[in-house]
């Protein structure tokens, strides 16, 4: 048995001491609070038993454990030029026997790693089991969800080290256009200007696993809501947002209008 709210109690002691070092941190946190329901309600939505509902909440909120000391060691969520945040969280929950603080029951342990092991990955590793498989991909829906809000607020001189002013003159590169018109996420090596990240974020979209996770984001409005965020000063750059926007939105459409 999982009870969520011992967890929910051992998170807030954990992440008290990095709160409030810096804005980075208390979006981190308030990021998880926001997987937690992205991930209830996508479980909800795919009529899952309460077990696997509480399991996905878990996952939730243990999925961005290795964020904390990442930012205070390296002031940075990078995870390609420092640690890997989700490989980090793995090794703290389950090398230095961190889990045992959240859920007593070992039976979930194989479920709870390799989701969160596989929640930041471009793609899902071979080899899990139905309910591994099932928890990874809800996880990675939850993650990507929630970071569509994250996006509607967080400051761009934490995300980027730049302002809105300055990415607002950026060009896409090439390279990275042609992924997004391919409707693949973009890999991160690829983006060389702060627009590719910005542009990587919409490309979310083409790794959506489940339904629910897309009619939340066409409910909410947060694609568009994430693209009319800046005021695009390089036309070219404007009009490829303005065709990503259309792009995107008939994708969501399209792949919530094929299961209706």
């Amino acid at each position: 048995m999982i009870d969520i709210i011992k967890a929910q109690e051992e998170f807030k002691k954990y992440v008290s001491q990095f709160k409030s070092i810096d804005q980075k941190v208390d979006i981190k946190i308030k990021h998880t609070y926001g997987v937690v329901r992205a991930s209830e309600y996508i479980a909800k939505n795919l009529k899952l038993s309460d077990e696997d509902i509480t399991l996905a909440k878990l996952i939730g909120l243990l999925h961005d454990i290795g964020r904390f000391e990442q930012a205070t060691k390296y002031d940075n969520f990078d995870d390609s030029a420092f640690m890997d945040h989700a490989v980090f969280g793995v090794e703290l929950l389950f090398d230095k026997g961190l889990i045992r603080k959240f859920v007593d029951d070992n039976s979930y342990d194989e479920i709870i790693k390799k989701s969160i092991a596989n929640h930041n990955k471009l793609e899902i590793e071979k080899g899990l089991n139905e309910r591994e498989l099932l928890h990874a991909k809800i996880i990675r829906d939850a993650d990507k969800t929630d970071n569509f809000e994250v996006k509607q607020y967080q400051d761009f001189y934490s995300l980027f080290r730049a302002s809105e002013e300055d990415v607002e003159k950026e060009k896409i590169s090439d390279d990275v256009w042609n992924e997004f018109l391919q409707e693949k996420t973009i890999i991160s090596t690829h983006r060389k200007t702060h627009m590719d990240h910005w542009l990587s974020y919409i490309a979310w979209v083409y790794d959506y696993n489940f339904i629910p996770g897309l009619i939340y984001l066409k409910n909410n409005d947060c694609v568009n809501k994430v693209i009319d965020r800046l005021s695009y000063k390089n036309a070219d750059t404007k009009e490829k947002m303005e065709l990503a926007r259309q792009k995107v939105n008939n994708y969501i459409d399209k792949k919530i209008n094929e299961v209706i």
